[in-house]
């Protein structure tokens, strides 16, 4: 007995070198590790939130696991193909032994994606302006796919001896993958699927999220055992009671994970999720810097040095009482609609109150800057929203001048990216309405020396700020002349 599992694990490791020097695995791999480098160089602008981290490694090992599976069948079926059957029967590895062993490859090489999720979660673990935690579950997700689809495959060489069945298989699910919404996005049929996405880029507190990860990892490992044990019955395991026990603790197993997985969002978290939406101020803790106040939800609270950076930088730039106006910077979420949709965020209704929502770095960070300009010059976020005359000028002035390429960050805050005509300027709440002539005050602006400007901003601050200024007279007391284009609202 001993001597056949020697030999059941020395032919599970011929078979793990053979699998994983297969074309098809090494092709999959290095397409996952290219695409997975190529990304993480970039990936959140170096801000990840770790709750989406995690679920951002799910979607690449399904290629390894389809290349699993191909190549996992084929190595099940090659005594067939090569009959050497008659061969095999003679050996003390019975054969079902030798689905054992070709289980065990493909172990391994689902062992080996997992190291891979492991090092591109931890690379984004470890960039300086990561927040938030992971989730195990969520982590699970691509190795338990890798063998889930791998030991379908040795399932399925089992179940129908033919080179055929699993290639076609494979462009079916390449087919359902690609173009399929998937079975169903809404309700408890898509946590059936080994990945579940969502419909949103939000990036909410993990305590909000609602997700079942740990159940669906369950479901996945008792879905896989599941498969790999009614492939050993099929080889002539049926004989063993450990593998028949086994066989059904599986299953019992996947519809403990299937059932728990589909019980949809806690009351719980629902209500959470209406608190930390409706009364931030519950969930937050503070802190006073130089005369402003951030608040902030706890797993964000290390970002408060970046967001005082970007304030001070408009600040500074202000003139009048607005220099030391005391503001509160609140981070606002809209969470009661979970991960289903990207809901707006409403203008906070407090005077002098700053919204900054949970994602930051690229164009968040302008955004936020036209946000602290905004209630500089207006005094609140539902003013602001509502604002278009000269005071236009000032705002994105404040906001963009202070920027390492105020031009770039021009485009990179109005929603057709552009740095001429009217556009839609976009705010960490709600969007602003930019005219073409205030674009090309804003352009002759920011080419000029910033403190050339910033001079004449401080000297005419009241009247730059006043509800009546028009385009016209914010160009002359600038400097400029009067812009060409019309002073039309969009």
């Amino acid at each position: 007995m001993r001597a056949s599992w020697t030999a059941v694990f020395a032919l599970a490791g011929f078979e793990a070198r053979r699998l994983l020097l297969r074309a098809p695995v090494l092709i999959a791999f290095a397409v996952y590790l290219g695409w997975t480098v190529w990304r993480a160089r970039t990936s959140w602008d170096g801000f990840p939130a770790l709750q989406d981290a995690d679920r951002a490694t799910q979607n690449a090992p399904l290629l390894v696991g389809l290349a699993v599976l191909l190549c996992a069948n084929q190595a099940v079926l090659r005594s067939r193909r090569h009959d050497t059957d008659r061969h095999l029967a003679v050996l003390v590895v019975q054969p079902w032994r030798r689905t054992v062993a070709h289980l065990l490859s493909v172990a391994a090489v689902a062992l080996l994606a997992g190291v891979c999720v492991a090092g591109q979660f931890t690379w984004e673990a470890l960039k300086p302006g990561a927040v938030g935690h992971g989730s195990p579950g969520e982590l699970l997700a691509g190795p338990l796919s890798v063998l889930l689809l791998g030991a379908f495959g040795v399932l399925l060489a089992r179940l129908l001896a033919s080179p055929a069945v699993a290639p076609l298989l494979i462009v079916f699910l390449l087919f359902y993958l690609l173009l399929s919404p998937g079975p169903g996005n809404e309700g408890w049929a898509r946590w059936l699927a080994p990945t579940v996405g969502e419909n949103t880029s939000a990036t909410l507190p993990s305590e909000l999220l609602g997700r079942p990860a740990a159940w669906h990892a369950l479901y996945l490992a008792g879905l896989a055992l599941s498969a790999a044990l009614f492939a050993v019955l099929l080889s002539g395991g049926a004989r063993l009671w450990t593998v028949r026990a086994g066989a059904a603790g599986a299953v019992a197993l996947t519809l403990v994970g299937a059932v728990a997985q589909s019980q949809g969002v806690s009351r719980e978290t629902t209500e959470a999720r209406t608190r930390f939406s409706v009364t931030p101020e519950k969930e937050q803790r503070c802190a006073e810097r130089d005369g402003t106040t951030y608040c902030a939800f706890p797993e964000w609270a290390a970002r408060t040095d970046d967001w005082a950076e970007v304030l001070d930088g408009v600040r500074s730039l202000a003139g009048g009482a607005a220099q030391d106006r005391p503001l509160v910077v609140r981070q606002r979420v809209e969470a009661r609609y979970g991960l289903d949709i990207d809901a707006a965020i409403a203008p906070a209704a407090r005077p002098d109150e700053v919204t900054v929502g949970t994602a930051w770095g690229g164009n968040r960070v302008p955004e936020f800057a036209v946000a602290v300009a905004g209630v500089l010059v207006t005094g609140s976020e539902e003013e602001l929203g509502a604002m278009c005359d000269g005071r236009m000028v000032t705002v994105v002035w404040l906001a963009l001048a202070g920027r390492p390429d105020p031009m770039a960050d021009l485009r990179r805050v109005r929603l057709d990216d552009s740095d001429v005509g009217s556009a839609i300027v976009l705010s960490q709440t709600q969007t602003l309405r930019m005219t073409a002539a205030h674009t090309e005050v804003v352009r002759e602006l920011l080419r000029r020396p910033k403190e050339e400007n910033a001079a004449k901003v401080k000297a005419h601050w009241s009247e730059l700020t006043a509800p009546e200024v028009t385009t016209d007279r914010a160009a002359r007391l600038l400097g400029l002349d009067a812009p060409e284009a019309k002073d039309e609202c969009l």
